[in-house]
Formats: C-alpha cells, structure tokens, sequence
C-alpha cells in the first residue's frame, strides 16, 4: 500500500466538523491579544454611541432618570407604594439603575453579532470578544450613572458606611447572571431570530417579578412570608436588590439570608447565577466556529 492510498487524518473528518475546528474559537490562542480587543471595542463603542451628540453622555443618564421620575410620581403619588420605607427614592433609582444596566447588556447581546457581520466575515478574531465589548461598554455606563444615584443618596441623607463596599460583589454577580445570559442569547439569535421578542417579552415578566418598584418585605407583608422567601430564593436579580438596600440605602433593612430564610438558601440564587453563566460559555463555545457562515 503506498503512502498516496492513506488518507491524512484531516480528509476523514467530515466536512462539518473541518468547519467547526477551521473556525474562529470563542477565546483564540492568545489572552491578552483576546483582552485588548475587547477593551478596544468597547472603548470604541462607548464613544462612537454620543459621537455627534450635543448632549453626549446626558443620553445615556436620561433614559434611567426618566423612567425614574415617572415610577415614582406614579407609586409615591398615586398608589402610596414607597409609603414608610426608608429613603424609598434612593432605593428605587439605584435599583433602575442596575436593571438599566442588565437590560442593556443583554438586550445589546441579542444581535451583537448580526451587527457585527461584516467585521466577522472579514476577520479571523475570538468571537466572545463581541458580546464581552457589549457587556463592558454597559459596564461604563453603569459607573458613570452610579455617580448620579451616589450623589442622590448624599442629597437624600443616607449614611456613609462601609457597608457601601458590598456593592463591588454585587455588581459582580449581577454582570456575571448578565453576561451569562448575553453570551446564550447571542449565539442562539443566530439559528433563531425569534430570540429577540421572545427576550422582550421575558425581560418584562422579569421586571415585575423582581423588586425594583417595590421591596421583598413589602412582598412578605402583602402575600405570605413564603412568597418573599420563594422571590429571593429563586430569582437572583431579587437577591442582589434585597441585599443592594441593606447595603447601600438602609442597614436595618433585612439581609438577602434573612429575606430567602437562612443563610443556605442563598446557594440557589448563587447557584442559578453561575450555571447560566457557563450555560452561556458553553454553548457560545460550541457554536463559535460556525458563527459567521449561520449569519
């Protein structure tokens, strides 16, 4: 048998799993080159967003101070919501401003990619670099509006604490749970366009399933202890508000521990937030070689 008769390892694969290896991965070979063009998109995203603007960065304040103001004029003035919670305000625009910051890194993650066709047809770069730039350049938002919401609290009188450094963890897992989310809806969107009104309308359930109008002991007060527990324990937007207020806006309000019932019941929310996470890695890692030939 000659050497010409033995085909190379490479002509047995199928033509399909030659794609998926051939293809750009979700990471690429080198990490810091991985981590500069992340930064770089970002960077460049955040500018070219006010670029022409008069405006400029007020936009970006605007939308959650407006929603803001009509949340509470209407459950203040009207429906007497935020009635004997402490600094209810404060409570109420630093809980918009986190799911601002949520919503806008998983709704930009939607059609990141379709966005990005071009630059992907092109180029031969890690793809997770896409919805990370997304996720990052929300990121910049989110600090900078959370200038707003420290200046508010100041002006509202709530006390300085150390307390206020738990905010770091809690961003953290919030970005995790959104990334998370972003990575799998961005390479499902790809295969499926129903992805996008689909995740309008989940997002809206989330919204008011999540106490950003309102608090989980309100929630216990109105239908049951086990409901408040239930509404921490399974959802972790609901665990990361409960514990933003008894870090940031009142010490005396409860503990995310004391809401979900012990300290224990706080791994399932904990536990929800990781397995999306690599939920989203994995299937964006298997679905990256392939990316720009399903676009």
């Amino acid at each position: 048998m000659s050497a010409r008769d033995v085909a190379p390892s490479s002509a047995l694969a199928t033509p399909g799993s030659r794609r998926r290896n051939n293809g750009p991965s979700a990471f690429g070979d080198d990490l810091r080159r991985f981590w500069n063009l992340t930064l770089t998109l970002a960077a460049t995203d955040f500018k070219l967003r006010y670029f022409g603007s008069v405006l400029g960065y007020f936009w970006s304040l605007a939308r959650p101070l407006l929603f803001f103001g009509v949340l509470y004029a209407f459950f203040t003035q009207v429906l007497r919501l935020g009635a004997g919670i402490p600094h209810y305000p404060v409570y109420l625009l630093g809980s918009i401003v986190l799911w601002t910051f949520f919503t806008e890194t998983t709704g930009g993650c939607v059609q990141c990619l379709l966005a990005r066709e071009g630059l992907l047809r092109k180029m031969r770069f890690p793809r997770l670099v896409i919805p990370l730039s997304v996720a990052l350049t929300a990121l910049f938002n989110l600090g900078t509006n959370f200038v707003a919401v420290l200046a508010f609290a100041f002006a509202s009188g709530v006390e300085i604490s150390w307390t206020w450094l738990e905010l770091l963890p809690l961003i953290a897992l919030m970005a995790t749970l959104a990334v998370g989310i972003g990575m799998l809806l961005s390479a499902l969107y790809v295969r499926f366009r129903d992805i996008q009104p689909i995740w309008d309308v989940l997002q809206q359930i989330l919204f008011y399933g999540s106490p950003i109008i309102y608090v989980t002991t309100l929630v216990g007060e109105k239908a049951g202890i086990r409901w408040q527990h239930a509404l921490v324990t399974l959802n972790p937007i609901a665990t990361i508000l409960t514990q933003m207020r008894h870090a940031f806006v009142d010490g005396a309000a409860p503990t995310a521990a004391a809401a979900a019932g012990g300290t224990g019941r706080l791994a399932i929310p904990l536990a929800i937030i990781a397995a999306m996470f690599a939920l989203g890695l994995w299937f964006f890692n298997r679905e990256a070689p392939r990316i720009a030939e399903n676009l």
